[in-house]
């Protein structure tokens, strides 16, 4: 089994603590957002066959890296770093910061455990084409070497993603727009086109039906949760059972960890959180000695 943390919200960058102790314990609890029951999931190594991590900012995790490397599983991280305003992006870190911190890793576990994710790409009149298309480039140029890809994918509107870019959009005066395919597929060629000047593969996520007329762009299917790469790192192989978690979607199979209104990064397009304040709540109260991530001090479950 593929252990994802977490495309629900950030464990490297803010419940490192919490990891390690379930790491410790063997196993989890797990909340079903749609009111089922909850699950335990194992984390010994008889059950995990490898992780993957998600964050926008991976500097706190170090020892929860050391401590899964000394244990012996594989694992796989996907970085983010757009360089968007704060406007959008309220709360994480500058992308200075992320091209250090991505890049040290990288010298310290080889690039081919790295994933640079820009995503999601957001039209807006803070961020235009143009505009992307300068920044992707320049941030291309200061990863070259550190990876050998990076994952795209336009904003995908959901409920919460609309609720929170029109209060976002409302409080710093700005617009945004879900642009028409023929537009996204015109920026995403020449984001593949930065990419592979810089040395990476440009993939999309979980977007196929942008896919045709751009494989000849240099653009393919993404699988974030990736058994061939994970088996490359693992030095054997890994099994890509199950299925992916949503529709569209080309990843193995994976049990993930984390929880929904947790993550306090504040990102305006966030599908993850109905509302920042909220998730900055559950973490200053959050229990890292709780089975399930959410859990705060003196509420657990289990």
């Amino acid at each position: 089994m593929i252990i994802s943390a977490s495309y629900k919200t950030d464990i490297p960058a803010f419940y490192g603590d919490w990891f390690l102790n379930r790491l410790a314990a063997g196993y989890c609890l797990v909340a079903n957002p749609y009111g089922g029951p909850v699950q335990r999931v194992a984390l010994n190594r008889g059950a995990v066959d490898g992780f993957i991590f998600w964050t926008r900012n991976a500097a706190p995790f170090g020892a929860a890296l050391d401590r899964v490397a000394e244990l012996g599983y594989p694992f796989l991280l996907h970085y983010t770093i757009t360089g968007y305003p704060k406007a959008l992006d309220a709360a994480t870190p500058a992308a200075a910061a992320g091209i250090a911190d991505f890049r040290a890793l990288a010298d310290k576990w080889g690039g081919r455990r790295l994933v640079w994710r820009y995503d999601p790409v957001l039209l807006s009149s803070l961020t235009p084409a143009p505009w992307h298309a300068a920044n992707f480039a320049k941030l291309a140029r200061d990863l070259r070497g550190a990876t050998d890809e990076v994952v795209l994918s336009f904003a995908q509107i959901y409920r919460k993603t609309r609720s929170g870019l029109n209060r976002a959009a409302r409080d710093a005066d700005f617009e945004w727009n879900d642009p028409i395919d023929a537009d996204k597929r015109s920026l995403l060629a020449e984001l593949a086109s930065s990419a592979a000047d810089n040395g990476m593969r440009a993939s999309l996520c979980g977007q196929p039906d942008l896919l045709p007329g751009l494989l000849g762009a240099g653009l393919g299917e993404a699988s974030c949760i990736d058994a061939h790469r994970l088996s490359d790192i693992a030095g054997h192989h890994i099994e890509a059972g199950g299925r992916s978690h949503r529709q569209g979607c080309a990843c193995a199979g994976s049990k993930d960890i984390g929880a929904y209104d947790t993550c306090p990064h504040g990102c305006a397009y966030c599908y993850a959180v109905s509302r920042r304040g909220t998730a900055k709540n559950r973490r200053a109260g959050h229990d890292a000695e709780a089975e399930i991530l959410g859990s705060t001090l003196g509420a657990r479950i289990g």
